[in-house]
């Protein structure tokens, strides 16, 4: 492998106008390629919007859904790619054989290069889980998807990884959502409107536990025990009626942040990956140590699994 110079992206997208995003993501995607990155990599449904999804019927969310790869969104974001010479990655709300099922495509010049459906989805009750790891080769790199919730769930991120995944995308849509969690709650949408004249207000509940205190508290070590970069991509701005804080960023195998949007707007960043930290990283001995024998069947044992989210209802 050799080193690979990829960028992660973060922007606020528009509900249901998917000529607007793909607007968003041409123009980002040219500023990733202009300063030299050969991938980029934009949030969980960035084509379509996201939770404004939670309010549509049947018939409304199969009429926004769109097969994957014959869709128009997919042609037109491999045309992007094309256009800028640069592979990319964004996520929309995919229709196969009258199922809808939450995704995220990389695709290059010549066509989509991998597919991920979401595991784990809840935005809306007609939206069904994927059933399968994504693991895909990109400029030389073991590359894996995983969104949003998927990697909540750390047997995800560590399943990936044992299939062979060096950098893991992971594009999400999240932060400043209500939670049990002591800290957490809804960012007031007055402080975004009013982010000119007082940013000061708006970057403590961005910085705080309502947003990246808390991402801090799981994400890097996503990619400390297991050893593998982390592409992480978020919204930023107003989804619907939710407020989101962006923060997208990259991490190294160490669990360090390599680079990271830090404005209050449309931003991208880049990073150069070098093979060598994979094998430095103490992840890469973490996973040579294991001993499945003595867990495998307590990981495997069945369960009743249960998901609920308090922030779904109207």
């Amino acid at each position: 492998m050799e080193n690979l110079v990829i960028a992660t992206a973060q922007f606020e997208h528009a509900s249901g106008d998917k000529a607007f995003n793909l607007a968003v993501i041409d123009e980002l995607s040219g500023k990733a390629a202009a300063q030299g990155a050969r991938v980029v990599a934009f949030h969980e449904c960035s084509i379509t919007g996201y939770s404004f999804a939670r309010r549509l019927t049947r018939e409304q969310l199969l009429d926004i859904a769109e097969p994957i790869p014959a869709g128009p969104s997919v042609e037109r974001l491999i045309a992007i790619a094309r256009k800028h010479d640069i592979t990319v990655l964004a996520g929309l709300f995919e229709l196969d054989a009258g199922k809808v099922y939450k995704a995220q495509v990389c695709v290059g010049r010549g066509g989509v290069i991998a597919k991920h459906r979401k595991i784990h989805p809840f935005i809306h009750p007609d939206i069904l889980p994927g059933t399968s790891y994504t693991v895909f080769d990109l400029c030389g790199w073991k590359c894996g998807i995983l969104i949003c919730y998927d990697n909540n769930i750390v047997e995800n991120v560590r399943a990936t990884a044992l299939l062979g995944a060096d950098v893991i995308f992971m594009p999400h849509v999240t932060m400043c959502t209500p939670s049990t969690r002591p800290g957490a709650g809804v960012v007031d949408p007055k402080l975004w409107v009013n982010r000119k004249t007082d940013p000061t207000s708006l970057r403590i509940e961005f910085n705080g536990l309502k947003g990246r205190e808390w991402l801090m508290k799981w994400l890097p070590s996503r990619a400390y025990d297991n050893g593998i970069y982390v592409l992480f991509s978020n919204a930023i701005g107003m989804d619907d009626d939710h407020l989101h804080n962006g923060c997208s960023m990259i991490l190294d195998p160490f669990g360090d942040i390599v680079a990271e949007c830090r404005s209050m707007d449309n931003e991208i960043v880049l990073a150069v990956l070098t093979p060598e930290k994979l094998t430095q990283a103490g992840g890469y001995r973490y996973r040579k140590a294991r001993k499945p024998e003595l867990y495998g069947e307590i990981i495997a044992q069945p369960h009743k699994a249960e998901q609920k989210v308090v922030w779904l209802n109207p």
